[in-house]
């Protein structure tokens, strides 16, 4: 089905075949005729499967031209998926004469301030900038046609729900709504049922298990072996580039400084770093200048960076969801990744709960020849059996209930 057939305006469609779009993705197909009806939507979809298009091309197309606004307020979880967006909103709109802007913390407010003198249509943001801006007098919501929730879980994880409360306060009721989450928890149910009428839902490859294009396995060790496993592992893979996912900034940090010690060329993305800091983090790795990438869970979701070949959860995240989230960083776009997790005692009962919410085992493996020292997690194998559930390791042995064996090289 073309993109034609769907009734977006003549201009928008040009900026369809700029872009260089040939057939809508599922997402598109399902969400866009609902949008253009006027219903409110609830979306569940992978990144990557083009879910700005399914909401940026029928609300381009009803906002038509340039007026007062904004009109279109789309909110985000982070900075680098609010500057994401709003590049995907203005490319789409570059043969209208709507105006699009973002604005985010970390920076100053010259620029934007400038923005919203100008008048913009299409607003990007992330929450907590919004709200300083709206407290100021600087912004104005009461026309507001249409309002985008992206990545509602990840905002509820990181605090944002009540500020988007109070943004949605602020504009008008009889206003269209759509949400975008990969999981709905109960909050987020609160939340609906609050801001959005009779949405229709839909759900396009929700995915709660790893791709197939990823192995995945759990290296137990103890807490003050951690870092030096960490380092083995990059010491003994063939890898085109890896992110590293901690669970705080300060972890993030702290293994960053480890691994620029060790000659690695690292780039570092959480919440603290500078926008400048963590534009040019990203651009980096991109280009190759950076073969490593320390991140938080900010890096988890949504972020467009393609070619990862391994991630390694030097922590395990607590929330499972996370765990899907982060290790589908690598494997895209049909090509094999390599996924490590390093688990200590600690850390065993939120193993148990990624386990339980991807519904299999992941396989426990000890890297050959490194020199362990004891920890009561390798009491938990059972004598002369693999791990239940898992895949052996090429060119691994079998010893006490663990893998023992090289890890895995990229073809």
């Amino acid at each position: 089905m073309p993109f034609t057939r769907f009734g977006l305006s003549p201009a928008v469609l040009q900026g369809v075949r700029a872009m260089g779009y040939l057939e809508p993705t599922p997402i598109q197909l399902r969400a866009m005729p609902l949008i253009l009806e006027g219903k409110d939507v609830i979306g569940s979809a992978q990144t990557g499967t083009g879910k700005t298009a399914a909401f940026a091309l029928p609300i381009l197309s009803k906002l038509g031209t340039h007026g007062p606004g904004p009109r279109l307020i789309v909110l985000e979880p982070t900075r680098e998926l609010a500057a994401q967006v709003e590049t995907a909103l203005h490319n789409f709109a570059r043969f209208t004469n709507l105006r699009t802007a973002v604005i985010f913390g970390g920076v100053g407010y010259g620029k934007q301030l400038e923005a919203l003198r100008d008048g913009v249509d299409v607003l990007v943001a992330t929450p907590g900038r919004l709200l300083d801006h709206l407290q100021r007098g600087t912004c104005r919501l009461d026309r507001v046609q249409f309002v985008v929730l992206d990545e509602a879980d990840r905002m509820l994880d990181m605090g944002f729900l009540p500020d988007v409360r109070r943004i949605l306060d602020r504009c008008p009721r009889n206003r269209h709504t759509s949400l975008f989450s990969a999981t709905i928890p109960p909050e987020i149910e609160t939340l609906i049922q609050w801001a959005m009428r009779q949405p229709q839902t839909i759900e396009i490859g929700v995915r709660r298990s790893p791709k197939d294009t990823v192995k995945h396995v759990i290296y137990p060790v103890s807490d003050f072996q951690k870092a030096d496993l960490a380092l083995e592992l990059l010491r003994r893979v063939n890898y085109d580039s890896v992110i590293v996912f901690c669970r705080t900034k300060h972890g993030a940090d702290r293994v960053a400084g480890l691994l620029k010690r060790n000659q690695h060329a690292v780039a570092v993305l959480h919440s603290n770093r500078t926008q400048r800091e963590r534009e040019q983090a990203l651009r980096g790795f991109r280009d190759g200048r950076f073969e490593v990438l320390v991140a938080t869970d900010i890096a988890a979701r949504g972020l467009d960076i393609a070619d990862v070949s391994h991630v390694i959860n030097y922590d395990v995240p607590q929330h499972p969801e996370d765990y899907v989230h982060r290790i589908g960083r690598t494997g895209r776009m049909e090509a094999t990744g390599d996924a490590y997790t390093l688990m200590v005692a600690e850390d065993v009962r939120h193993v148990n709960a990624i386990e339980h919410f991807i519904g299999q085992k992941i396989p426990r493996v000890k890297l050959e020849n490194f020199n362990y020292r004891y920890t009561t997690l390798f009491e938990q194998g059972k004598p002369g059996q693999p791990p239940a559930g898992g895949g052996r390791v090429r060119g691994a042995r079998v010893r006490g209930g663990y893998f023992f064996g090289p890890v895995r090289r990229r073809r």
